[in-house]
């Protein structure tokens, strides 16, 4: 396996991205964009990691900093106006490794919102997104979302040592009376206007998509409180980590990934 460093423009700035392929390389590559103000080395170095792995496996991956994130010039132009740097990453990507025919983009957080927003726009042949974010800004919200407090109080519930507090009154029962009615909400984590766009925006990418959601990621359940739950692109791992950290969900991902560079409907989608 090989790994370069290169550089490349978006709109004045340099930017720089890394290549990582192997030997043996098929002509399905992976994009991977990072969201926020995370480096192309991933949390952890998990994307490093997973680029690394994939390559070897002979799916070339290419991952970049966005304008003003890492070793990129230029200004953070967040997940609301990315998309120049997408494509330009989209476009070094295919420079460098000149022989893939058809490109995957994978996005965290609100590297998925955006790739939900603008994939439309973009020669890519399939989607893989996760946690997407949802709330029109950069900072969450510090109250959890009603199905996270259900879960959390029905585990409680169902706990004998919980339940044997409550009979003791070694619990709080105004707090218990609060978090109640905040279960029972059914108000909305996130503005319908961005929703909105992210579905219209996915509507009108006609490649496939794939949903990947941790179930314990706060993230992840403000996603799932606006997005239709029937949607069966969406796909749940048993992880409270928002990157796939722990070891079960980092091959979770891993082997979604491949499914999704794998898929035989690919193959027609030359990009």
């Amino acid at each position: 396996m090989t790994r370069r460093h290169l550089t490349f423009r978006c709109e004045g700035a340099q930017l720089f991205g890394t290549l990582d392929i192997g030997e043996a390389s098929g002509a399905t590559g992976l994009l991977l964009v990072s969201g926020g103000n995370e480096l192309r080395s991933g949390a952890w170095c998990g994307q490093a990691q997973l680029a690394a792995r994939l390559a070897r496996e002979g799916f070339p991956v290419f991952r970049y900093d966005r304008r003003g994130v890492g070793d990129s010039e230029g200004e953070n132009p967040t997940f609301r106006h990315c998309a120049p740097d997408i494509a330009a990453a989209l476009a070094a990507f295919r420079t460098a490794a000149p022989h893939i025919s058809r490109v995957v983009a994978f996005g965290n957080c609100d590297a998925a919102t955006a790739l939900m927003l603008f994939a439309r726009e973009l020669p890519l042949a399939g989607l893989v997104l996760a946690n997407p974010w949802t709330i029109d800004g950069e900072e969450a919200p510090q109250t959890m979302p009603a199905s996270a407090i259900r879960r959390r109080y029905i585990a409680k519930l169902t706990n004998p040592r919980e339940v044997w507090r409550l009979l003791t009154g070694g619990v709080n029962l105004g707090k218990l009376a609060k978090g109640l009615r905040s279960a029972a909400a059914t108000k909305p984590a996130a503005p319908a206007g961005l929703v909105s766009e992210m579905s219209t925006g996915l509507a009108a990418f006609d490649g496939p998509v794939s949903i990947l959601l941790a179930c314990g990621d706060r993230t992840a359940q403000m996603f799932a409180e606006v997005w239709d739950r029937a949607d069966p692109r969406i796909e749940h791992v048993d992880s409270a980590s928002h990157s796939f950290s722990d070891a079960a969900a980092r091959e979770w991902l891993h082997a979604r990934l491949v499914d999704m560079l794998e898929r035989k409907d690919l193959a027609g989608r030359a990009c």
